[in-house]
């Protein structure tokens, strides 16, 4: 390959100000933030008719003046040819004899590119703009069209399974709120199940426990590691096969922190933000503190049942704590009071098996859409000096 050339971004763009109409009547683009994507303008009022606007053509690169800092760069997609925007989000043609669109958008939504740039701001400390004249007499490297597009094909590849990874997880989404809501409000059962659904109290027909924190002040609590316990935080893993911190037999000893056997349901009663009255399960014995319940489930209640019921109703869960709706907290008295609508046993393994079954799908597409993100940063670092 030949080596990269240093020249003015205005080799590769020019301008593009076809007058259009007023913020009373144009149909309004607007680009988001950290290169994702340029979109429909979501507005509250129309706008005003002294406002100009100018028409944006597909495949022209947009930036948003206000927020070069914040990387909103784009470019025009085919469905929104002809849409338009005020000076403050300036458009431009590629000049294609040298530059490719895709690959120039990559290179302009680089940290070292708009950090660097974005110092030449300039207005008042909340209105800093990058003005068009400013952004065309900056300095980038790229080199010849062919290896630009040759790097943009191959970006181009990943964004298209980031993009379809995205729908996936979304679809499976939509799939799981729709099973939760059909299969526990009993629309939809599987074949040969008819039984009237039983009402139980949890504290009924499952043990409910609460742990403990050996004092963080006694190193020989701490170490050696010897046994799993989670914090309330670690809910949010949903399944657990380990735990972020171990405890020794002697803190063990000296706390009320207990044994939680396998497949339990583990609900935080307390916690910042979402945590409280969230849900997960363990998939390996451990211990935790003193904010977390366990629910133990008797012979007649299987554990995924139980897990995924209490997913569905993590509103109300946190609408049944005591204190006031925002800083409150469960307790085990109000979690052993809990009640839930129950099939028989075989029905309720049916039921649990098949959320499951989605939650892992969703899990190992999350997995995938990782480690796919992971190697476009990488190629991202490696394909641009």
């Amino acid at each position: 390959m030949n080596a990269w050339e240093k020249r003015k971004v205005s080799d590769y763009l020019c301008e593009s100000r076809i007058p259009g109409s007023n913020g009373l009547k144009a149909k309004k683009l607007t680009v988001k933030l950290w290169g994702k994507g340029v979109v429909p303008k979501n507005e509250t009022y129309s706008g005003s008719i002294k406002t100009k606007y100018y028409v944006r053509s597909a495949n022209q690169l947009i930036y948003g003046k206000l927020d070069f800092l914040h990387a909103a760069f784009g470019i025009v997609p085919q469905s929104l040819d002809g849409w338009e925007s005020t000076i403050d989000s300036p458009a431009f043609d590629v000049n294609t004899s040298i530059g490719n669109a895709a690959f120039l958008l990559a290179l302009f939504l680089k940290p070292n590119f708009y950090l660097r740039e974005g110092i030449r701001a300039n207005g008042s400390r909340k209105a800093k703009r990058i003005h068009e004249d400013t952004f065309l007499s900056m300095s980038i490297s790229a080199p010849q069209r062919k290896e630009q597009n040759q790097i943009a094909m191959v970006l181009d590849k990943t964004e298209f399974l980031i993009a379809a990874t995205q729908h996936k997880i979304d679809a499976l989404e939509q799939v799981k709120k729709a099973l939760l809501q059909r299969l526990f409000d009993q629309s939809w059962r599987f074949d040969g199940y008819l039984e009237t659904w039983k009402k139980y109290r949890l504290g009924d027909h499952a043990e409910i426990l609460t742990g403990g924190t050996p004092k963080t002040s006694v190193a020989e609590y701490w170490e050696p590691k010897s046994i799993p316990w989670m914090s309330s935080g670690e809910v949010n893993k949903v399944y657990l096969d380990q735990t972020d911190t171990m405890i020794s037999l002697e803190g063990f000893k000296n706390s009320s922190a207990r044994w939680i056997k396998k497949h339990s349901i583990l609900i935080a009663l307390a916690g910042q933000g979402k945590t409280r009255g969230t849900v997960a399960v363990n998939n390996i014995a451990l211990t935790t503190n003193q904010s977390i319940a366990a629910i133990i489930p008797g012979k007649d209640l299987y554990y995924e049942f139980v897990f995924q019921n209490l997913t569905n109703r993590y509103n109300e869960l946190r609408l049944i704590s005591s204190g006031d709706g925002t800083r409150g907290g469960l307790n085990k008295q109000i979690v052993s009071d809990v009640t839930i609508h129950s099939p028989n046993l075989n029905e309720q393994i049916r039921i649990g098996k098949l959320l499951s079954k989605v939650d892992h799908l969703s899990t190992e597409n999350q997995l995938k859409l990782s480690r796919i993100e992971l190697i476009k940063k990488y190629l991202l670092q490696t394909l641009f000096i």
